[in-house]
């Protein structure tokens, strides 16, 4: 099924080199038999893609062509291939950003994060979304209910991070959380293991602003990390014992080293944040004594759904998580804002076609 008059090109924010943005028409791909067409609405910036647009590059990854950003996304469906029967034109859906090549042995044991030859938005080499149509596989397509906004959809795919997280944790109700750094992910992790049964969580921050939040949406004990020391705070609120989980999402190489060392015996830890160094210092003596339990996390997989019946469960607290909203034509403006207003700003929004709210 098809809507009339399809467009056959997209207006799209290129990243040209870094802190450059410039806006270009592409010419959209000719859709497959198991692709859907969609109109983008709401994208989500990362801190990855403000990582490439600060410094034109990621770990390994380099922007050596121009490359549209954006990897957190919702749209309504415009059109679908022969074989798609799932979705119809007019369909809401988010979207998901990896593409894995389906065949290889991480993919066909289910850990299609870990895919070799995934096709991620937003990596040089694939395009993201920060583009007004995108012509996209329909498995990594899924339905959003009506009354959700599609702000909040978009936010499917960092929630996904601290969903794939309390399930790689394999987080139980009971136990005291500690997660280390309230940017976006951070803070939705809090959304996470509430959603996985956890009520007390300690959350650290620099940010009075983000303490704040975390507090709103659940988090029972913040620690100012530039006022305090996060360990003996974790130690004090648990009386000397540790947590039985602990999320590092800040990237911050200080607070790294910390937060293993806010585990009880045997605690487990899950490092989420994109790290400013590539290495940390890590206690081998704390290591050889509590025998923590510590993974490392890439993405998320087989998570979109549940993600999307979490945050339809807690929309009102979802919403505390969207700050700033912008036009395609405002992205530059969008990621300065992402770049330079952490004290103020959480999640910023870039709509590719009309604006659903304002600044």
């Amino acid at each position: 099924m098809m809507m009339d008059n399809l467009p056959t090109t997209s207006k799209s924010s290129y990243l040209e080199k870094a802190g450059e943005f410039k806006m270009k028409t592409k010419t959209l791909p000719k859709m497959k038999p198991t692709d859907v067409l969609v109109k983008v609405m709401a994208v989500g910036i990362c801190g990855s893609d403000v990582h490439f647009y600060e410094h034109g590059k990621l770990g390994n990854w380099n922007v050596t062509e121009p490359l549209i950003l954006g990897h957190e996304s919702s749209g309504q469906i415009l059109a679908v291939g022969s074989d798609v029967t799932d979705f119809k034109a007019g369909d809401r859906v988010a979207i998901e950003p990896g593409v894995p090549c389906g065949h290889c042995e991480y993919c066909r044991k289910g850990y299609y994060n870990l895919c070799p030859q995934v096709q991620f938005m937003a990596i040089p080499g694939t395009d993201g979304d920060l583009t007004q149509y995108i012509v996209y596989p329909s498995d990594y397509v899924y339905h959003i209910p009506d009354d959700m906004s599609y702000e909040i959809a978009a936010l499917s795919e960092p929630f996904s991070v601290g969903v794939h997280a309390s399930q790689l944790l394999d987080v139980s109700p009971g136990e005291t959380v500690f997660i280390s750094g309230s940017g976006p992910v951070g803070l939705m992790t809090i959304m996470a293991v509430k959603a996985f049964g956890i009520h007390d969580i300690i959350v650290s921050d620099a940010e009075p602003f983000r303490l704040e939040t975390a507090k709103a949406l659940g988090a029972t004990h913040t620690i100012d990390v530039t006022k305090q020391d996060v360990v003996e705070e974790v130690k004090k609120y648990t009386n000397g014992e540790g947590v039985g989980y602990a999320f590092e999402a800040s990237g911050n190489n200080k607070a790294e080293t910390q937060a293993l060392m806010t585990l009880r015996r045997r605690g487990k830890i899950a490092y989420i944040g994109m790290p400013a160094v590539d290495e940390a210092p890590l206690n081998i003596s704390f290591m050889t004594t509590y025998e923590p339990q510590i993974y490392g996390l890439f993405r998320y997989a087989n998570t979109y759904p549940l993600a999307i019946d979490i945050l339809h469960d807690n929309m009102d607290l979802a919403g505390k998580l969207i700050t700033d909203f912008y036009t395609l034509e405002e992205t530059q403006d969008a990621f300065e804002r992402t770049r330079t207003a952490k004290s103020e700003s959480l999640k910023v929004v870039i709509y590719p076609n009309e604006k659903l709210r304002d600044k």
